[in-house]
Order: structure tokens, then sequence, then C-alpha cells
């Protein structure tokens, strides 16, 4: 599939790292409106380059055009590449405005285009990893999930010295400006929708706790750093959701059911650890002890925090594993190591991959029309609810999404719900203690 990028700032060396992992994929060329910009990334990746978006959009070889530009420009840049015909994948947010949201998606469907985009980690190894395990029973029935995107103080990060491989500074005013839901908020959310289904009301509420965040003016200056919401799902699940730029960092996931809890450490790593835990009185009881407590090696042999999941490998799972070409010192390489380690890893080519998949396939989106509305929707109202807080049933829905397709069908998890030796030797003593 022959793809163009507009927009080659700071996220663009993020989508290089995985470059390699798709050679399905062949990239024409990029455009970016600032010409240094434009000149440095394609020196360095050896892209061509367009002369001008309609240069691009020219192209009749282009069949995606991979948008990430800012997000004001967003609707602008989509809708163009709709009218020429081409199919679109968006960086996230697709629009600030849900019904600028809707018209685009009813104008892609009035052309017989396709678009879609971002977040792409609901085809990550984690979360499929995730999914199964909901649907072998390994927790029985689920009825709460708690989810945290705390992103750190931004007041405290630095943020305008955080440069890209290539040099691209990072984005913080947009990102400030936006809002730490609307640009964080769908990777939580695209999970919990995905797994359990539409959104059936949304509690929730927004605010700005930290006001001088960095000395660059930002527009508008007050967009919320909080945002908590509570969501219910079908079937007696329900969810709360966390967002900041206050609380430092914590990108973790746990589905907990009437018989355990199923834990993803970070959602923004493809490949984040997944770990299960069947509830006993021994392994709930552990956890009064502050000793247990805070010595995760002596909690285990409790019980608590069960036993590490084999992750579900799915086809494209090894372009994450390694990066190639976007960072060429040694010192790049030894830091590039570490981050996909110890901190994250995306490969943020997979959403493209999976679009251009479905394309030639000639089946329907793994994240359809109506699934990413949805997640617009959702994101807008939460952001939006303000101090005072609001209650909505959302207006939109979609059809259940079929789970990504995996590398073999793997063990399942219930397999691994066994119980440390010393826990199950623990079991009749707890039990008769409390009668």
């Amino acid at each position: 599939m022959k793809i163009a990028f507009v927009g080659c700032g700071y996220v663009f060396d993020i989508y290089m790292r995985a470059r390699w992992g798709h050679p399905e994929l062949q990239i024409l060329g990029v455009f970016d409106i600032d010409a240094a910009r434009l000149a440095t990334v394609a020196k360095h990746y050896g892209l061509d380059t367009y002369p001008s978006y309609e240069a691009l959009l020219a192209d009749p070889e282009v069949q995606i055009v991979v948008n990430l530009t800012s997000i004001a420009s967003h609707h602008g840049v989509i809708k163009r590449a709709l009218e020429a015909g081409k199919h679109v994948y968006s960086e996230k947010p697709v629009t600030m405005e849900f019904e600028r949201t809707r018209e685009l998606f009813a104008l892609a469907e009035a052309r017989g285009v396709v678009l879609t985009g971002a977040p792409c980690n609901l085809y990550s190894d984690s979360i499929v990893t995730l999914w199964k395990a909901v649907g072998d029973g390994a927790v029985g029935k689920p009825v709460l999930i708690y989810a945290e995107l705390d992103d750190n103080p931004a007041h405290l990060m630095h943020l305008e010295q955080v440069r890209s491989p290539t040099g691209a500074p990072f984005p913080y005013v947009e990102e400030l400006s936006s809002g730490c839901t609307v640009e964080h908020a769908g990777y939580h959310l695209v999970w919990m929708c995905a797994v359990f289904g539409p959104a059936l009301s949304v509690t929730a509420f927004s605010d700005t706790l930290v006001a001088h965040k960095t000395d660059t003016p930002l527009s508008p200056p007050d967009t919320p750093d909080l945002s908590v919401a509570c969501l219910t799902f079908a079937g007696g699940v329900s969810a709360r959701m966390t967002c900041s730029w206050v609380a430092p960092r914590d990108h973790s996931l746990r589905v907990i059911g009437e018989g355990g809890e199923i834990r993803v450490d970070n959602i923004f790593h493809d490949q984040s650890r997944v770990t299960l835990e069947r509830f006993s009185r021994v392994s709930l009881a552990a956890r009064k002890p502050y000793t247990l407590r805070s010595q995760p090696s002596l909690g285990r042999l409790f019980g608590v925090g069960g036993r590490r999941l084999p992750l579900v490998r799915r086809w494209k799972s090894h372009a994450v594993e390694a990066e190639r070409g976007v960072g060429r010192s040694l010192k790049h390489k030894a830091v590039s190591w570490l981050r996909r380690r110890e901190v994250y890893a995306q490969d943020k080519f997979l959403g493209i991959a999976e679009m251009a998949r479905a394309l030639r396939e000639g089946r329907g989106q793994p994240m359809p029309s109506d699934f990413m509305i949805h997640i617009n929707e959702l994101a807008l109202l939460i952001q939006n609810a303000g101090p005072a807080g609001t209650s909505v049933k959302p207006a939109t829905t979609f059809a259940p999404l079929q789970r990504p397709d995996t590398v073999g069908g793997g063990p399942s998890a219930v397999d691994y719900a066994r119980r440390p030796l010393f826990e199950r030797l623990l079991q009749g003593p707890v039990k008769a203690a409390h009668g």
C-alpha cells in the first residue's frame, strides 16, 4: 500500500521507529509547511518530498494520507484529502469539535473512502492478552475497571527542552492547550470500549489545578489538566478513569472481576507486563500488613499480584522490538534500547498497517467509523465536563468489535491462575482462623 505523510514534527520520529517492520507500506513522500523541518527528515530518512499539500493530494499513486499535523489543522487537512479521494489515517483527536468529527466521517462514507486513526494501542500484544484473559473467564464476571493516565506534573518536566532524535521540539504548547484528556484518554477508552462495548453513561468532571505550566502563553490558558470520569458499560461493568498532568506517571489499567484481577502495567507499551491474580482469602488478607504491601516479592508468596501472563503475539509483534534508522549514534541506540525495555514502546505504524490490510482484503476496518466517533465523543464529554461536573448518556454507539487475530491461540489464561505453594498451604489455617 502506498502512503504519504503530511506533518513531520515530533511524533513523526516516533512513527519512523517501527517503519522497518512494515515493508508492505511504501512511503511515496512527505510534506510539511516548515521547509527546514521537511528537508531535515527527508535527508535523515531518505524520503522524497512534495513541494505542497496540493502536490501530495494530486499524486495518483498515493492511496493513504497519514495526517500528523497540529490538531487545529486536522479538519481542513482531512477534509481536503477525503475530497481528493484518498483514504486517511489521522492522529488523535480527529477534531476538537464533535459535530465536525461526524461531518468528516460522513464525508468519507459519501466519497467511498476510509477515515480512521490513532490510537493504535488497540492492536498491541498487551491488550489482546488482556482481552483474551477476560474472554477465557480468568477473573470470573468483570465488574470494575480502574484506569490511570497520569503523565507527570507538566510544570516540572521542562517540556520546552524536549527534542526528537532529528531535532523536532515537543509540541508542548499544543499538548497543554488541547488538554491531557483529548490527547491521552483515548488510549484507555479504546481498550475499555473494545472489550466491553459502548459506554452507556458518563459522569465526569474536569478542572485546572496548576495554572502556570510554562512561560509560553497558552490558548486557551486554562484547559483542564485533570479529569475524572465514571463510565458504565453493558453487563454491569463500571469504570473509573483518571487523566492528569499533575500526578506522577501512572499508565496502568486494572480489570477486576468477581474472582480476580488482570492488570496491565503500562498502556503506552505495546508489550507491557500483564498479570493475573485469582483472589483468595489468603491473598486478600495479605494486603493488610504494611510489610507485604510495601515488599512485592514477599507479597507474591501470598498470591498478591498473581502471575505474569505470557503475551499473546500478533502478526507485527516484532516491529516494536527493535528500532532502526531513527538515531544513528551509539548514545541514541543505548537510550532507545533502555526506553523500549523500561519505559515505553509503541509501533505507531501498526494502525496504518491494520488499515491497509483491511483495505487489501476488502473487509471492514478494525476500528470502524462508529467506534471512532464514539471514542471522540467520550473524550470531549469528559474534558468539557468542567468543575461542576456532568452526567450524560452518549449520543453515539457502535457494533461490537472483533478481537484482533493472533499468531497461535495460546494457552487459556485460566491455566496461569495456579496459586503459589505458600498461599495454598495457608488456605486451611486462614479459613480456620476466620471460622
